[in-house]
């Protein structure tokens, strides 16, 4: 491992892909946990998305001596108090299933009126490095719970998630537009203008 390795701090290729160009740009290698099987998967037992990626990173980081960006992402209801929040992918109790958690996310909020139905996706990205300072930044897209699944493509909450603005739920955008809009996208773009002095 070279100092001018980085790690991405997830399985998904697709998420690591563009990651990948931007900190190619900068020199970097960069590696996925798909090219370390022997790490284990790290409980995230944090009370925050921040707190969540954070504990991803620093625990990697630690183990190789690198630099290590994790993300934490969910879904935050207004009319729910802000969750499913950090429990986005297990809200219905399985890990991962879309399906269940759709499900789930509609029958608590069959009583709620569209105007109430108010919502955001977040996402909370940390890099984190020997002697450095963690760096943390932001994502969120505003938009309100539809009463039925909408759109074939993303996963997710994605066919729920509408957005007044572009009159269309995540799931019916292409993956071009989703890329653009989208809170891991506006997370992107506020961690490339501190990457500079950062790295």
């Amino acid at each position: 491992m070279t100092n001018k390795t980085i790690i991405i701090a997830t399985k998904n290729e697709g998420k690591a892909k563009e990651f990948i160009e931007i900190f190619h740009s900068y020199g970097y290698e960069v590696k996925t946990l798909l090219d370390f099987p022997e790490i284990p998967d790290i409980p995230e037992t944090g009370e925050t998305f921040k707190e969540n990626a954070l504990q991803k990173a620093t625990a990697i980081s630690e183990k190789f001596n690198t630099i290590v960006l994790a993300d934490d992402s969910g879904l935050e209801v207004d009319a729910l108090n802000g969750r499913p929040g950090i429990y986005s992918a297990r809200f219905a109790g399985e890990h991962g299933n879309d399906e269940k958690n759709n499900e789930k996310l509609l029958n608590e909020l069959k009583d709620i009126p569209t105007e109430e139905r108010t919502a955001n996706f977040h996402c909370s990205l940390v890099l984190v490095g020997p002697n450095r300072t963690p760096l943390h930044v932001v994502g969120e897209v505003d938009g309100l719970i539809l009463e039925e699944l909408l759109g074939t493509h993303g996963f997710g909450y994605d066919p729920l998630f509408y957005l007044p603005e572009l009159k269309q739920s995540m799931a019916e955008l292409t993956q071009e537009q989703k890329n653009k809009i989208s809170h891991r996208a506006q997370a992107i773009e506020q961690l490339k203008q501190h990457l500079d002095d950062w790295l």
